[in-house]
Order: C-alpha cells, then sequence, then structure tokens
C-alpha cells in the first residue's frame, strides 16, 4: 500500500471518493473483489465497507449496504442538531448501492456472507479494535450466559484485567459466567485474584488441553480466531455453529476439574500428574513444541519434565521411554496406572537425560 496513505481519503462512507465509489461499486456487483483493489483505498476497509471473504483471505466481500445505512443512521441520529444534512445523503447514496446489490443472485450472496435474522451468519472482525468493539456490543446485550475456553498456561495480568470490564459489567447484571482454563493455569496469582474478584458469577474448571479459545454469549453468538497473532477474529451466529460450539463446551466442562478441587494423583511415586500428560501425548508421537504448545507450557520445561519422566521410569532414550510408558500405562491420560514394576530400574543402569 506504499505511496496511498489513510489520510489521502478524509471523507466518511456516506460520500465516497471517486476511487473508493469504484471498488465498493464493484464489489457489490460482483460480491466481491481482490484485496488487491482495495489497496488504493484503505479507506473501505477502515470504514468496515469491506471485510475479508471467511472462505478466501485474499478476497474481500463488500458490508450489505443496508447494514452499512443501519450503522450510519444509528451515530446521526446521536447528533440530530447538527446532522441532518448526513442522514439523507447517507439515505440517497446507499439507496443508490442496494439498487445494485439486488441483482446479484440470492446464491452468490450467501457463498460471500450467509445471512440470518439479526445479522451475519459469520462475520469477520479484521483488527483488534473491531473484535473489541464487537465483544462489547455482545457483552451488553448478554443477559444470561457466558462460556469461555481460555488456552495457554499462566494468565498474565494484562490478559486478565483486558476483558475485566465487560466481566464486571456482566456479573452485575447477574450473568453466569464458566471458564475453561489447562492445568497449568492453576499456577498464576492473577488468575485466582480474578476468581476472588468474581466471587460466585464464575465457575472455572481446568484440563491438561483445551480447544483453541472460545467465547458463547448466550449460546447465540460465539467468537473465535481466525488468524495465528489473533488479531483476526470470527463472529458466529449460525444455530448449528452455536450448537457444535456449545456440545464441545459441555464435554470438555464434564471433564474438567474444579479449580477448587486438587488434581488426582497418578498413582506412580515421583510421576506429577502434569508428567502424565505429558507421557500420554509421547506416546501419540508427538514432538516437545506441539506438546508444549497443547499443555500451556514453555519448550524448555516440556523437556525438564521430560528428562525427570526418563529418570523416573529409567529410560536410557527417547525410543526406550515410549516402551517404559506403555509398559506402565501412561500413554492413556485418563487412566489410572500401576506402581512401577521393579525391573524397569534396575540399580546398575544409568538415566541419561532424554532430549
Amino acid at each position: 500500500m506504499a505511496g496511498h496513505r489513510t489520510d489521502e481519503h478524509p471523507h466518511g462512507a456516506d460520500r465516497l471518493c471517486d476511487a473508493g465509489d469504484r471498488v465498493y461499486s464493484r464489489a457489490v456487483r460482483r460480491g466481491r473483489v481482490p484485496r488487491t483493489d482495495a489497496e488504493p483505498v484503505p479507506c473501505l476497509l477502515e470504514l468496515a465497507l469491506l471485510h475479508p471473504d471467511p472462505d478466501d483471505m485474499d478476497w474481500l466481500v463488500p458490508t450489505s449496504p443496508q447494514e452499512v445505512m443501519t450503522r450510519l443512521l444509528r451515530g446521526v441520529y446521536d447528533e440530530v442538531s447538527e446532522s441532518h444534512r448526513r442522514v439523507g445523503s447517507a439515505v440517497a447514496a446507499f439507496e443508490w448501492y442496494a439498487g445494485l446489490g439486488r441483482r446479484i443472485q440470492a446464491s452468490a450472496m450467501a457463498s460471500a456472507s450467509a445471512t440470518l435474522e439479526g445479522g451475519a451468519a459469520i462475520r469477520v472482525l479484521d483488527g483488534l479494535s473491531r473484535i473489541q468493539a464487537a465483544m462489547d456490543d455482545a457483552t451488553e446485550a448478554c443477559t444470561g450466559e457466558v462460556l469461555t475456553v481460555q488456552p495457554g498456561g499462566i494468565r498474565r495480568e494484562p490478559e486478565l484485567t483486558e476483558g475485566l470490564h465487560r466481566a464486571l459489567a456482566l456479573r452485575s447484571r447477574g450473568v453466569r459466567m464458566r471458564d475453561l482454563y489447562t492445568h497449568v493455569a492453576r499456577h498464576g496469582q492473577g488468575l485466582l485474584n480474578y476468581l476472588e474478584l468474581m466471587g460466585d458469577a464464575v465457575e472455572a474448571r481446568t484440563l491438561d488441553e483445551v480447544v483453541d479459545r472460545l467465547i458463547l454469549f448466550d449460546r447465540t453468538v460465539a467468537f473465535i480466531p481466525a488468524s495465528a497473532d489473533h488479531t483476526i477474529a470470527l463472529e458466529l451466529r449460525h444455530p448449528a455453529l452455536i450448537d457444535y460450539f456449545v456440545t464441545v463446551f459441555d464435554r470438555l466442562w464434564r471433564l474438567a476439574i474444579p479449580v477448587a478441587a486438587p488434581l488426582p494423583d497418578t498413582g506412580i511415586e515421583g510421576i506429577s500428574h502434569r508428567e502424565q500428560s505429558i507421557a500420554a501425548l509421547l506416546a501419540d508421537g508427538h514432538q516437545d513444541a506441539v506438546i508444549a504448545e497443547r499443555l500451556g507450557i514453555s519448550v524448555r520445561t516440556c523437556r525438564a519434565h521430560i528428562a525427570r519422566l526418563s529418570e523416573t521410569l529409567g529410560a536410557a532414550s527417547r525410543t526406550q521411554l515410549g516402551v517404559r510408558i506403555a509398559q506402565v500405562g501412561l500413554d492413556s491420560p485418563s487412566s489410572r496406572v500401576p506402581d512401577v514394576p521393579a525391573q524397569l530400574t534396575p540399580a546398575d543402569q544409568e538415566s541419561p537425560t532424554v532430549r
């Protein structure tokens, strides 16, 4: 986008520049445009007139003219005294765009962005500011229940405080919250402080590993990440998708352990619950980095646990460690394992660290 600064397009959505008018008109007529077409007119993305296609991020789909008009009028009516002219301008402009859109076949529109009563079934939120705004809107509309899955390890203070205002607003209205974390999160004082602050409004449980981040409001709208750096998210309102996410959450919830309850003993002296989880993932053939990510720990910490596991089981190599894990029953994270047989740890055998 070199050579096309955003300050070269000083206008609102109700009066597009010539370049923006051409690209947006083309998008409405065709249902979508290549992302490269919008590079000279960043105003279209900044004004949310175009957004990424959920099926192909190299394409942009237009926000429906009716939705744009509704959004504009909401702000305009807040300043009626000085905004009458803009109301008329917005209506006139987007009625013309809407006329273009009526010629698009219904099937083509559905493939670009399925729509349901009340809004888009799948909406791409590109940028942290838009994600936060959508989350704030969902929080304000929520009246009964919030379900969240929070992957990763110990929750840092910025992560916990970023959404604290939403959690407090929900608590003040009597909304119940259920949160799923990994077992590692139990060791963070920030999470314990958060749970103490929220009281009985929040119930938290933990698992060895959870799915990627998920937030569900009133079982009607869900948010999930759409990029590795979490700067793009999907807002989902399709009933089938919502039902699926609720089912996944409820099944994980039944398997999870309340934060206030201790983790179960592994049944093998010297092997912790976390090392049992690592052993099960090793048995499935996962590499150290994958295991660390799934359990919410660093690769260095993961390898330290593997080293202690090898020493406890008397394994002299990674291959031998896999055999030992299977012999003592550690290859299943939910199994109740027996004591380590004496023949697995001969007194004259060294137990070097396995990397």
